[in-house]
């Protein structure tokens, strides 16, 4: 039973109902259509040509903003859209990890294009519901909540009626509002922000789940690009979608029982090996704090350096120790990886809600990183406060974490004082003060609000006001197209530099994760390997964002025999399921180059998307160099032996009479020689020019050679 709206309560500002249909072949087929401009709501099909060419979710995304905006659109034009959507496997339960959304936006961080993937039931109830994207363009008047209503086929937009501000607060409010019972509560999940959207660059959006066994509504987040910004900029204070008729055959796949097949066969080695291998059903993602620092690759010190002696205060022991054990954790119906861990009763210490207990969703390993070793702070309780008041605030955890260490690093380089940072000590280590940064960030207030606007602001803002060196702060501020950097120590991975670097929205780790082919198991020799690599890791990932489904199924759980076959780090039986589940669902006969050639098409979409809003050029693709090397002599003094026998083996250079200055300058220069090569290997594998603009045959073999991309393109040569 659920709790009905009172439409006497209710003043409504937009109504629109709809037929109820089934879902078909994993497509509802149809779009929903929201300007809050006017309050304007419909729908609107899904053509043959989208599934063939964009495939579903994050393709949709990008095909409906592209039809939305033009060269000139900026993120806080009423014309930008929010697009969220979900994709054609998604929402199935026979199989884990199949509740992602995509959001899709203009990056207030970047000022271009940007994706990012969030869990929780928002994406499959949207689908369920009757809508296989959701597209709002148009800011509204006043802050509004909108209502869609998979339960009665009917969608309102009205103004948004309860005091709270921060998410924690909303889902809950929100879910018991539109839920009632235990029961109906399952059926509800809930979009929204926090007070700090208001103010910043940085910021998420965050969507729920009810965890029955807990009795709260959870959160995930949608943190890269700061789409939670340009959410609250168009006065949204929530979306809620309600589906209360759950069962597992609501995608009206074509076969049913192949799903079940490829769904047993992980299941299995999820039940018998996860213990084994990354215990994600125990400590979930932040299993991996401990093998970073032992193979120097945890960002310490605003990635200085990549380990640090007390790194095993924020270990996979200290959280496996902290998180709730014993309960399914998964962030959707039927996943059996069950990673998304929380500690529960945790009580704050600061801010607007000390002295309550809360549920920390977290840390997962970005988290436990970023606002662990990379700002220098190794005290578990500081992390955990930090994790939740990102969260709920509604700030990106990868984004401000590198925010505050790059401004840690410039008050410890003098470039900043207390008189700028108004008294705080920003100090490395200094977690206090970082946990009152984003309490600034939430009253939009102090220094919070500056650093808020991202690493690439303050590089401008610290030049331009307080005389920094923009040269020096171009070198360690983490960040490439205006977004920051995801938290692993790439200065001895060019594959890994590569796959920030060259990534069209930004520098994301769910593009291409490298690190350990390159680094650690020396899979990619050659140029030719790495730019390979680089093809194919991206795509396969992108095939992710463009069916609503999690990464982590794929290779956080590996089968027995793994290690065994050809190219392990492929995981070629999970890869062989998806071509299974694929099928499955649509009835099309599946091979993994289908897969492949959906992502490209897309991937390439995007990168014109890009050349579009104004990214022109392979100047966009490098990454500061202390992702590349030591900027400081500091940093080369603490690995100066690695560094030295580096300068003799490939440069044939004796360090020895040499000044760490001298020694230092050879070291980059070869280096940068080194990803000048990478570029090029890259560009000529993805089939673009060397300006990174794809060509026209290459568009042409993808069947993308539209129009109005060709014209892109050809403009974009004009500018190099």
């Amino acid at each position: 039973m659920t709790l009905s709206v009172n439409p006497a309560e209710t003043t409504y500002l937009g109504v629109y109902s709809y037929e109820l249909r089934p879902v078909e072949r994993g497509y509802a087929n149809r779009t929903l259509y929201i300007n809050l401009n006017d309050n304007a709501i419909y729908e609107k099909p899904v053509t043959q040509q989208m599934k063939d060419l964009f495939t579903g979710g994050r393709g949709f995304a990008l095909k409906l903003l592209w039809d939305a905006v033009t060269p000139e659109t900026k993120w806080n034009d009423p014309q930008n859209e929010l697009v969220i959507a979900n994709g054609p496997i998604c929402g199935i339960t026979a199989y884990p990890g199949t509740g992602k959304a995509t959001v899709v936006t203009l990056s207030p961080l970047t000022e271009n294009v940007i994706d990012s993937n969030v869990g929780g039931y928002f994406a499959p109830f949207l689908k369920f519901s009757g809508f296989d994207a959701l597209e709002i363009q148009g800011k509204a008047a006043e802050d509004v909540l909108i209502f869609i209503d998979g339960d009665n086929g009917r969608v309102t937009i009205e103004p948004y009626s309860f005091e709270a501000e921060d998410s924690h607060l909303i889902g809950s409010i929100l879910t018991a509002k539109y839920g009632g019972d235990e029961k109906g509560k399952r059926g509800v999940a809930v979009l929204s922000t926090g007070q700090a959207a208001e103010h910043v660059r940085i910021a998420a959006i965050n969507s729920t789940w009810y965890d029955v066994r807990r009795k709260e509504a959870r959160l995930k987040q949608a943190g890269r690009g700061g789409a939670g910004r340009v959410f609250r900029d168009k006065k949204i204070a929530a979306i809620v979608c309600r589906f209360s008729d759950m069962s597992g055959d609501k995608n009206g796949v074509a076969d049913m029982a192949l799903i079940r097949k490829a769904g047993q066969r992980i299941n299995k080695e999820i039940t018998e090996l996860d213990d084994s291998q990354n215990q994600m059903r125990k400590i979930g993602t932040a299993n991996i704090v401990d093998v970073m620092d032992h193979f120097d690759l945890l960002p310490t010190h605003n990635f200085r350096f990549g380990s640090h002696p007390d790194a095993h205060k924020i270990d996979s022991k200290v959280w496996k120790e902290k998180f709730t054990q014993g309960l399914p954790d998964g962030c959707w119906l039927g996943c059996t990886m069950s990673c998304s861990h929380g500690v529960d009763h945790f009580p704050l210490q600061t801010g607007p809600y000390a002295g309550s207990c809360v549920l920390v969703d977290g840390p997962e390993y970005e988290n436990a990183a970023g606002l662990g070793s990379n700002i220098g702070n190794f005290d578990a309780q500081k992390v955990l406060e930090l994790n939740f008041y990102c969260d709920t605030y509604g700030i990106d955890t990868i984004s401000v974490a590198n925010c505050i260490a790059f401004a840690m690093e410039c008050y410890e380089e003098g470039i900043l004082t207390k008189e700028h940072t108004g008294g705080l000590e920003l100090n490395f280590g200094n977690g206090a003060a970082a946990l009152e940064l984003l309490h600034q960030m939430a009253r939009g207030e102090g220094f919070g609000v500056i650093v808020g606007q991202g690493v690439r602001y303050m590089k401008k803002y610290f030049a331009r006001e307080f005389g920094g060196d923009p040269v020096f702060m171009h070198d360690i501020g983490m960040e490439i197209k205006g977004m920051e950097i995801s938290e692993y120590m790439t200065k001895e991975s060019i594959a890994q530099q590569g796959g920030y670097g060259l990534a069209t929205k930004g520098p994301q780790h769910d593009e291409a994760w490298l690190i350990f082919m390159d680094q650690v198991h020396h899979l990619l020799p050659t140029f030719q390997d790495k730019a390979e690599a680089l093809h194919y890791f991206p795509m396969w990932r992108t095939w992710f964002s463009l069916h609503g489904l999690c990464k982590l199924p794929w290779n956080d759980i590996s089968p027995a025999n793994n290690k065994q076959t050809k190219e392990p780090a492929k995981v070629e039986e999970h890869v062989e399921n998806y071509t299974w589940i694929h099928q499955g669902v649509t009835g099309k006969p599946t091979k993994a180059e289908d897969l492949l050639a959906q992502s490209e098409r897309v991937y390439n979409f995007q990168k014109v998307f890009a050349l579009r809003m104004g990214r022109v050029g392979r100047q966009h693709d490098y990454p500061p160099y202390r992702a590349m090397g030591p900027v400081t002599e500091l940093e080369y003094e603490s690995r100066r032996e690695r560094y030295d026998e580096q300068l003799k083996r490939l440069l044939e250079i004796d360090p020895e009479g040499l000044t760490t200055k001298e020694k230092m300058a050879h070291l980059r220069k070869y280096r940068e020689e080194q990803y000048e090569k990478l570029m090029d290997a890259v560009y000529e594998r993805r089939g673009w020019d060397r300006d990174s603009i794809p060509t026209l045959e290459k568009l042409r073999a993808l069947g993308m050679d539209l129009p109005e991309l060709v014209e892109v393109v050809e403009q974009a040569k004009k500018k190099v």
